[in-house]
């Protein structure tokens, strides 16, 4: 098996950061994207208990349990993740102690010496001017961010669907995405900074700029 790259992709709601992870699947075109919000947004969808409730908590803005984050995406990876594919984690670990458990994961799977930690770096001011603002296709759910030339869009860029706003991006429901991350992500993005595995972006740029920043970051 070659020594593929692997990423873990951190930052604040609004960063950008499912932009960049996607921008880096397609640059390296061997790594597979896996993104928390992608699994529960699906999982609400199940016609189950389980379903139902992640449904009522993500209608209302609010955080679903940490757990069932660790236990889809270990699931997720377990199943999709190719010998010969490197793979991006797209807004997880959220948690000190996911992120030892995604430690272990990667040494059982002979990756976690070829894994990168990046840290698209915003402002909580600038986090919560972007999530007030951003839209997301009714047709396709694409996520449009409120940057650059995506603010000028009327309707979606790649279906042509209506653009509206997010059920979770209500002020209150964004206040309390950021106070989570301030609480329990930052204390991540510090493992990873005291593990000589973090790489820090400066993500109040273009799409473009950061995409370039990365990658020299990372050569």
């Amino acid at each position: 098996m070659k020594n593929s790259l692997n990423f873990i992709v951190l930052g604040k709601s609004g960063s950008g950061k499912g932009t960049q992870a996607k921008l880096l699947t397609e640059h390296f075109g061997d790594l597979r994207h896996f993104c928390t919000g992608d699994m529960f947004r699906a999982l609400s969808k199940a016609d189950t208990a389980v379903g139902s409730k992640i449904r009522e908590i993500m209608t209302k803005g609010g955080l679903p349990l940490d757990d069932i984050a660790t236990t889809l995406w270990m699931h997720k990876i377990s199943f999709e993740l190719k010998e010969n594919e490197g793979m991006i984690a797209d807004g997880f670990p959220r948690r000190v102690p996911e992120a030892e458990n995604l430690d272990r994961f990667l040494e059982f799977l002979s990756r976690k010496e070829s894994t990168i930690c990046i840290l698209v770096d915003i402002s909580r001011e600038e986090a919560f001017g972007r999530l007030t603002k951003r839209r997301q296709c009714k047709k396709c759910n694409r996520l449009i961010p409120w940057v650059g030339k995506f603010k000028e869009l009327k309707v979606c860029d790649e279906c042509g669907g209506e653009l509206i706003t997010r059920a979770d991006d209500k002020e209150e429901a964004i206040k309390n995405r950021l106070d989570y991350y301030e609480e329990n992500v930052v204390p991540v993005v510090e493992y990873y900074r005291k593990n000589g595995k973090l790489i820090e972006i400066n993500g109040e740029q273009s799409i473009e700029k950061v995409f370039e920043d990365i990658l020299k970051a990372i050569k």
